[in-house]
């Protein structure tokens, strides 16, 4: 059966993964957007309707709209879609809202079209997005949206995703305050050259992570979730980060550290009820410091982007 309108989950994701600078993510199942992907006769992007956020129309100031344009020039489809976007992951959180636009149109224009393009394919359409958004056609959060679960960006160019396994056990908690740092400002602070020393540990810790995941050995997972390179310099932009991450791990977290470029935090954990464990314990530092937050546990999606069945959108 031809279908000529789709609606999609969009999940929001986790990127770096504490060592895993610019090449890790993974993609989570509790929270995300949802969009709604029609074809036209007329050629081009036409965004319709944003709800949640306030953010472009034209479509070529906006991460989706510039993904779908991608697409269809690589293809030299004639037609066109219309978009609706519905965000309910925050612009700035730090857990992929504009790698969720990008990814998801790009997904759901390639189910209408009958899949022509491969999941690596729709990564390079969807880092037009991430271009637009952070100034770095960066894959570290489209690749796992797309893919679900566990991705390794082996490089960029050329692009090579990897597919890394993950523990059935495995959950993650965010907390997201109510503070936007935006991800191209928190790239500009970073140094642009480590230390041998600093590098050998980082590259040892992001091995042995893979390792652990790939063993389901947690308590190897726990040991190398540790960022000696990135974290220090991006915490201070987030108040409470030390103490967010000391509760955490005292709640059992095996790890915690910024998901993306941050505000939001996220912990892994062995387990759902640790996971909820470490979410409050991370929640409550932030109410202390009288900051609204959002917080979320979640199984990690294998999935990724997928169909909603049924009409119109979920409120």
């Amino acid at each position: 059966m031809i279908q000529n309108e789709i609606k999609v989950f969009c999940p929001a994701t986790i990127a770096n993964i504490s060592c895993g600078f610019d090449v890790l993510g993974l993609a989570l199942g509790s929270v995300g957007d949802e969009m709604v992907i029609r074809k036209t006769e007329l050629p081009g992007i036409v965004i319709t309707r944003i709800t949640g956020q306030d953010l472009p129309l034209e479509a070529q100031k906006n991460v989706a709209g510039v993904a779908g344009l991608a697409m269809l020039e690589s293809l030299n489809y004639q037609g066109g879609f219309e978009l609706e976007i519905h965000k309910k992951i925050k612009a700035g959180s730090g857990i992929g809202s504009s790698a969720a636009s990008a990814s998801g149109v790009v997904w759901g224009i390639n189910q209408l079209l009958g899949e022509p393009c491969t999941e690596e394919q729709l990564v390079r359409f969807a880092m037009e997005g991430e271009k637009l958004a952070s100034g770095t056609p960066h894959a570290d959060n489209v690749a796992p949206a797309i893919y679900g679960g566990i991705t390794l960006v082996r490089s960029s160019d050329p692009l090579d995703v990897v597919r890394i396994h993950c523990p059935s056990e495995l959950y993650a908690s965010v907390v997201h305050p109510h503070i936007e740092i935006k991800t191209a400002d928190s790239r500009k602070i970073l140094r642009t050259s480590i230390s041998l020393a600093d590098g050998i540990r980082q590259w040892g810790n992001l091995g042995a992570l893979i390792a652990g995941f790939y063993k389901e050995d947690y308590a190897l997972i726990s040991r190398s979730l540790e960022d000696h390179i990135i974290e220090p310099i991006r915490s201070i932009l987030i108040p409470g980060f030390d103490e967010i991450k000391q509760q955490a791990l005292a709640a059992g977290a095996l790890g915690c550290g910024i998901s993306g470029s941050g505000p939001s935090i996220f912990s892994l954990s062995k387990g759902e009820e640790t996971a909820q464990n470490a979410a409050r314990a991370m929640s409550d530092v932030l109410s202390k410091l009288d900051l609204e937050h959002d917080a979320y546990v979640s199984g990690i999606n294998t999935e990724g982007i997928k169909l909603i069945t049924g009409k119109g959108v979920s409120p």
